[in-house]
């Protein structure tokens, strides 16, 4: 549609000099974009990760050290892992800045028409300057902030607002303090949905609405609460590794120099006096020190921790959850509080005719209900939502153009509307926000009609009389009707008026109407909404919709999608909120429920004040107004039907738009969070074992229990194959019904640590004894029996690990509960084991092995599964014990 320009306005417009003092003042309308860290420049940051700077320190003590002993498998596979867990991080995160790159990739494609010199120019939109008049109309975007000074338009500002009901903008008003709820104010970002009008360009750039959210967009978000637990594990790890490499180091030192001197004083002076005597005890000592250090280190967790992410990652996306940045998986599962948007989250975010009300009571869900109960009233609800309406149908038969409520109202008649046409209107009156009506007249059957539309509140107070079921006008009640409307405002409808009055009123007063009835029009919940919020609500997240309605529908909504109930329903508008300290706003925040008439900043607000309580917060939404939130949020979710810029500002994309895919990723979240427990306790058990023996074996007269191949196949196990194990655990529904761990709560807990202390201190207690006791001499031969005893020891080692994997592997006495929804782990373990005995009877020098009897076989197997019921009479103990967290678990088996 061509725009015709008026005599004025041809003279009107910037110069160039005008232009350029005003980009001089004023600035242009870029968007202000930060700098942005390379690839590079995110690897080397992520080396500074607490568990990493404990590797790195372990690999260059133990390069130090390498030349000596000729120990590179070790070295190889700390620098394996530092790689591999940094790397593949790095490129999870790399491009978290994208959603500020599509904002001004979107930004420099566009294209504005504007008055410059009396001439129309079509610019770039970043070349728009203040004082610009900007000539708009339907389909065109908003390029910046400002005035309409001609015209009328309907704009949708969904995109700043969330809201799918479109703004009436129209000339004059208040011209200062901007908001997106002035009749003359035009946001950048907004599209014009019908109409056309000149802008006058007030504020550009970072100034404008949607600058102010791209600089949100670029604030560094604060770390992750697996990092911030990391950061306390890596704490715990470094303090009790070094002091444990400081004890054995002085343990070795003082034992080699008792063994020399006895702590004589003549023999002490001869051996100080013998540096290089006493420098090689000490580098022997040092030696010993930096291998219980490397021994001690789980190097297998950060890959461990990217294996499980990664796997779940895959798992997930079968659910229609897409994560894009791996640590919001974890993150879902330590959620406090769920800011939600309500507008294409917890609804479908399309408006719809849920009920037609007649004056006399009757509700109909369809047109051909009312039809078959009246025809009378059937055919002028019918002529007034269908001709009283600015939208057509389109050539394929689809409601087009006018404002989303006209749509819809020419949707629910749609079908009778492809099969009748009237002559067209006489006279028509369109909607004004001002008068909140609109009217036409036509005539139909031979008779003149006025068919009028709008907001009851202006409708009520000129109707007399109603239309009855026969056609016949009845006596009108203000009080009953007005009873009818608020019930169904408080079933969180939009509610219309429907009247008519015979002949042509030929102006805009509204007097003598016939009520006709209510058009009640809703936003529909989601399919599963309401048992997907009660879900979430029982993980002990406190959800609270957020939404551009008045209180009363945002309440009635909230009641329907479980959020509220008659004694927990505390809602708060924008208005309130604003006027509330940030103080005050935390004591009420526990109980917050619903805001309503929301703003933008809102959301931040309440995100940034959460968090400052210590809370995990998430944010859900699908516009561009729900982006800074997104990100700022610990884990932002975005529907993946919204905007593209918010499914790049968040964390997890909801891909079908279904709550209950939220609940899922809290599910895995926790799921997640359980399995890097589970293998913790797993790695450090070994490592405690591993440590314990390469310590007191040489106290005890073995040298070299493990050698450094064997060794390389016990980090295998620890590692690779341990992390692929634990990564499958499945979700369990049991996990949603714990309280949300805290924010800083440790990974390794007092639990932990007990199972790990228990375990590893019998498992070593186990090995030393089978190396010092004479249990084998029965079974073995003489002449190999030395041999067959390191060959037995390695396989006890190996095989006390698979058993104590199963003991990690579940809190509960059963071992072999939810195992079938982990086939993965039974298969690496019985892999191990297989290995194992291919080691021991075909592993040879490489693998110092010796073929074992079957009996002493057996023996090794019998030793090493007794660590099964040792666990299960700690776990029993345990479960008996007051205030246990196990005795509170869901179910012992």
């Amino acid at each position: 549609m061509e725009r015709t320009t008026s005599p004025s306005l041809a003279a009107r417009g910037l110069s160039p000099q005008a232009v350029e003092r005003s980009r001089q003042k004023h600035g242009s309308n870029a968007l202000t974009k930060q700098g942005r860290s390379g690839f590079g420049k995110q690897l080397l940051s992520n080396f500074g990760d607490p568990i990493i700077k404990i590797l790195l320190a372990a690999l260059l003590l133990n390069l130090l050290f390498v030349f000596k002993e000729q120990n590179w498998f070790e070295s190889v596979g700390i620098a394996i892992a530092i790689f591999l867990a940094t790397f593949v991080s790095t490129l999870s995160e790399y491009g978290s800045e994208s959603a500020f790159l599509r904002l001004q990739q979107e930004a420099q494609a566009l294209r504005c028409r504007v008055m410059r010199e009396g001439k129309i120019a079509l610019i770039p939109l970043e070349e728009v300057v203040v004082g610009d008049l900007v000539l708009l109309e339907s389909g065109e975007r908003v390029p910046a902030d400002g005035l309409l000074v001609e015209g009328k338009l309907a704009v949708d500002q969904s995109s700043l607002n969330g809201e799918s009901r479109e703004a009436q903008k129209t000339p004059g008003g208040a011209r200062e303090g901007w908001n997106l709820s002035r009749e003359n104010q035009l946001f950048r970002g907004t599209v014009v949905c019908a109409g056309n009008g000149l802008m006058q360009v007030q504020r550009v750039g970072d100034s404008t609405f949607y600058g102010g959210m791209a600089r949100q967009m670029q604030q560094d978000t604060r770390q992750s609460p697996l990092k911030l637990r990391l950061e306390g594990l890596a704490d715990t790890l470094s303090r009790l590794g070094f002091a444990a490499a400081i004890l054995v180091a002085l343990a070795d030192l003082l034992g080699e120099v008792w063994q020399l001197t006895g702590f004589q004083t003549p023999a002490l002076l001869s051996l100080f006096s013998q540096p290089p005597q006493f420098l090689g005890l000490l580098l022997e000592s040092l030696t010993l020190a930096v291998t219980v250090l490397v021994v001690a280190v789980p190097e297998g967790l950060p890959m461990m921790i990217t294996v499980v992410l990664s796997s779940n990652m895959r798992r997930m996306l079968r659910d229609h959850v897409l994560v894009r940045k791996l640590v919001g998986i974890e993150t879902s599962g330590s959620l406090n509080i769920l800011f939600t948007d309500k507008t294409g989250t917890l609804t479908r975010g399309k408006l719809q005719v849920r009920e037609l009300v007649t004056g006399e009571g009757g509700h109909f869900a369809s047109p051909q209900s009312l039809r078959e109960h009246s025809l009378p009233l059937y055919r002028l609800c019918f002529l007034c939502g269908a001709y009283n309406n600015e939208s057509s149908l389109s050539g394929q038969g689809q409601p087009v153009g006018g404002n989303a409520t006209d749509r819809a109202l020419l949707q629910f008649f749609l079908t009778q509307a492809r099969q009748y046409t009237a002559p067209a209107p006489s006279w028509r009156s369109p909607f004004d926000s001002r008068r909140k009506f609109s009217a036409v007249t036509l005539r139909d059957s031979g008779q003149t009609l006025t068919l009028v539309k709008g907001a009851p509140e202006q409708i009520l107070p000129g109707c007399t009389q109603y239309l009855s079921s026969d056609g016949s006008a009845l006596p009108f009640s203000q009080e009953k009707i007005r009873r009818t409307w608020q019930e169904l405002t408080k079933k969180a409808y939009r509610v219309l008026a429907l009247a008519y009055a015979p002949g042509e009123t030929g102006g805009n007063t509204l007097s003598g109407l016939t009520f006709l009835g209510f058009i009640a029009i809703g936003d529909t919940l989601r399919p599963q909404v309401k048992k997907a919020v009660e879900q979430v609500k029982r993980a002990g997240v406190q959800v609270v919709m957020i939404t551009g309605d008045n209180k009363d529908t945002a309440l009635a909504m909230g009641e329907k999608a479980g959020l509220c109930r008659e004694n927990d329903r505390l809602a708060l508008t924008h208005d309130e909120l604003a006027a509330l300290s940030d103080e005050e706003v935390k004591a009420l925040l526990p109980r917050l429920r619903v805001v309503a008439r929301a703003m933008p900043q809102d959301k931040s607000r309440l995100v940034t004040l959460a968090q400052e309580m210590g809370l995990v917060a998430g944010m859900t939404g699908d516009g561009i107004n729900d982006a800074p939130a997104l990100k700022l949020s610990d884990v932002g979710f975005a529907m993946g039907s919204g905007t593209e810029v918010a499914k790049e500002a968040g964390d997890i994309v909801i891909l079908d738009d279904n709550f209950q895919s939220i609940g899922k990723a809290i599910l895995y979240g926790r799921t997640i969070f359980k399995s890097i427990r589970k293998f913790i306790v797993f790695q450090l058990t070994m490592n405690l074992c591993a440590v314990g023996v390469s310590v007191l074996g040489p106290f005890l007269g073995v040298e070299n229990p493990i050698t450094v191949v064997q060794m390389l196949w016990v980090n295998i196990i620890m590692d690779t194959l341990a992390a692929l194990a634990y990564a499958g655990e499945a979700p369990l529904e049991e996990y949603m019904e714990e309280p949300p761990k805290k924010r800083d709560e440790p990974i390794f807990t007092s639990a932990m640590l007990h199972q790990v202390l228990c375990m590893g201190l019998y498992t070593i207690l186990l090995c030393l004894a089978f190396l010092k006791l004479p249990l084998l001499t029965q079974v073995l031969s003489p002449r190999q029996a030395s041999f067959h005893l390191l060959t037995g020891f390695f396989a006890l080692f190996i095989f006390c690990g698979v058993f104590n994997s199963f003991n990690a592997r579940t809190e509960r006495l059963n071992l072999l509960a939810h195992l079938g929804k982990n086939p993965r782990f039974l298969l690496i373990m019985i892999m191990v084991g297989l290995v194992q005995c291919l080691l021991i009877y075909r592993g040879g020098s490489l693998f110092r092995t010796s073929p074992l009897p079957l009996p002493a076989f057996q023996l090794v197997l019998l030793l090493a599964f007794s660590v099964i019921p040792v666990d299960f009479v700690r776990k029993l103990i345990l479960r008996r014990g007051p205030g246990s967290r196990l005795r509170r678990s869901p179910s012992p088996f």
